[in-house]
């Protein structure tokens, strides 16, 4: 493969399917690097002491792509050598143990990958508007991230 066949590609999507690391991870491959790294955020059964039957998300769905193209951009800004960056956010009910969010880089060496997948989930924690909605036993409670500027700027 040449190099000019194997430009840097991002990949984007939201969806209500049930998300595959084997699929995110597959995207990001690239014969140029040596390192691929994942973040996958699944749904717990517990927070705070009370039982989880499982997540609700919703999406300003256009926006969000634009937060998150925005965020890749930020990515190959501070880490020029990542080749390949995948994030895929499912939307609507996640049952316990299924993947919420994955999110994948691929970079020549593994510190890059690594920062750049870190810096990713924080900032769509802080920035894109992805809401959470935590489906308790007996009563609900829609969540704000902690790191999300808009939450935290009238308090």
């Amino acid at each position: 493969m040449e190099e000019s066949e194997d430009v840097p590609k991002d990949f984007i999507k939201l969806k209500s399917e049930k998300l595959s690391v084997d699929q995110v991870s597959e995207l990001v491959v690239s014969p140029y690097c040596g390192a691929v790294s994942l973040f996958i955020g699944t749904t717990r059964n517990n927070f705070e002491g009370k039982k989880v039957i499982h997540l609700e998300y919703e999406a300003y769905t256009s926006m969000a792509e634009t937060e998150i193209k925005k965020i890749c951009r930020d990515v190959r800004q501070k880490w020029p050598s990542v080749k390949h960056i995948a994030v895929h956010h499912r939307l609507g009910v996640v049952p316990i143990t299924e993947a919420s969010v994955i999110i994948a880089v691929s970079s020549p060496h593994r510190a890059e990958s690594l920062e750049a997948v870190m810096y990713c989930i924080n900032t769509l924690k802080a920035s894109v508007p992805i809401w959470k909605k935590e489906i308790y036993e007996d009563e609900y409670s829609w969540k704000e991230n902690k790191e999300c500027f808009w939450a935290n700027s009238e308090k």
